[in-house]
């Protein structure tokens, strides 16, 4: 009898156990198996204690060959995406970033280092161009921009110029000084004649996100949330803006206004910028990059 109710324990343990437990957060393998130590992805909808040591996996684990698919290494990415826009950027060049190839990391004095293949994605044109890029970010205390250079073969071979020049002659000019809001709407949607004020205002954010990037912030522009056009100066179209930018890790909707500049010779230009107050309450507009 004693030997039978041993056999009868046993078993149902046996049976319906969970030898081998898998947690999947995001879209990336299940922790365990057999990755890069880069791999680790950040997940904003598992509320896990798995979840919360993938997160200090990953800030741990940025030196040496990186994941291109992954975080530390997209963060760095989308970096060199804002340092082009703010070289290269105007109302018809809107640069982002398309694939990251390969990258490393590497602590230098008191800086980290990336090194980084890229394809970068002009999407207006639709021209797409391979790139290296360099980045340091700087350690210590303090807020600084990190220090980007980056070369590109076929990125730019679209000619801009008779589109820049039409919409600059019709604006220079003009007697009724365009202004508009909510671009893109609630459904994601914006005039035609808006589409060159869109570009131009995620080029002037861009500004803003290179000199706020660090390796724990990811940035992307969701919404022009108005902007007026001035009286030009000096022969500069001149913009107000009101822009939200959304920071992905903390999920933050960051308000920026900003003055801007630009004729085909000058470029883009962020005159005046102006942090405004958190909104707490705020979620992310629907973001469009046509």
């Amino acid at each position: 009898m004693d030997w039978t109710l041993l056999i009868l324990l046993v078993v149902p343990t046996v049976v319906h156990g969970n030898p081998t437990v898998t947690v999947r957060t995001g879209s990336g393998p299940p922790v365990g198996s057999d990755q890069h130590p880069n791999s680790v992805p950040l997940s904003e909808e598992t509320q896990t204690t798995t979840e919360v040591r993938e997160v200090v996996v990953e800030e741990v684990m940025m030196t040496g060959v990186l994941n291109p698919s992954h975080y530390p290494a997209r963060r760095a990415a989308t970096v060199v995406q804002h340092y082009l826009n703010t070289r290269y950027g105007s109302p018809y060049r809107w640069i982002f970033l398309s694939k990251v190839h390969s990258g490393s990391a590497e602590d230098v004095a008191e800086m980290r280092k990336y090194q980084l293949e890229l394809t970068m994605q002009e999407i207006i044109s639709n021209v797409s161009g391979q790139c290296s890029a360099e980045l340091l970010f700087p350690g210590g205390e303090g807020q600084s921009a990190p220090q980007v250079q980056a070369s590109c073969e076929g990125l730019l071979q679209s000619n801009t110029t008779a589109q820049e020049e039409a919409f600059y002659q019709q604006h220079r000019a003009s007697n009724n000084m365009v202004s508009g809001n909510d671009i893109p709407d609630s459904y994601g949607h914006m005039e035609p004649n808006m589409k060159p004020f869109w570009h131009l205002g995620g080029v002037a954010s861009s500004f803003i996100m290179l000199k706020e990037s660090n390796e724990s912030t990811l940035y992307n522009m969701a919404q022009v949330a108005n902007f007026t056009q001035l009286e030009t100066e000096k022969d500069q179209l001149r913009v107000n803006y009101h822009v939200l930018l959304h920071e992905m890790i903390s999920q933050e909707i960051i308000h920026w206004k900003l003055l801007v500049t630009w004729s085909p010779e000058q470029g883009v230009q962020v005159l005046q910028t102006e942090l405004q107050p958190k909104c707490h309450n705020c979620e992310a507009p629907p973001n469009t990059t046509n």
